[in-house]
């Protein structure tokens, strides 16, 4: 950083859009899972239960962080148009 250059900033973006597209890509996976294990329950093992059950909290708490930053997002736009008003 000699010279007074600065680092150069590399950001990466993500739509809304986009997130909510690949969750319930995601959620489609996990229910085709949890079909094929019903078809052939006679087959099914513990460990494919519990794989299962892995992917389905999975697809459960990133389901919980989209609708966290959705809140959050809406919490930021309405204290700016509280601050608005106010000004």
């Amino acid at each position: 950083m000699s010279g007074g250059t600065q680092p150069e900033s590399k950001w990466c973006t993500i739509s809304f859009t986009t997130l909510v597209t690949q969750y319930m890509h995601l959620q489609s996976k996990v229910i085709s899972q949890v079909r094929a294990v019903a078809s052939s329950i006679s087959s099914a093992t513990p460990g494919k239960f519990l794989l299962l059950q892995f992917s389905m909290s999975q697809v459960t708490q990133i389901g919980e962080s989209i609708s966290n930053l959705i809140s959050q997002v809406q919490t930021v736009i309405n204290n700016m148009v509280r601050n608005q008003k106010s000004s």
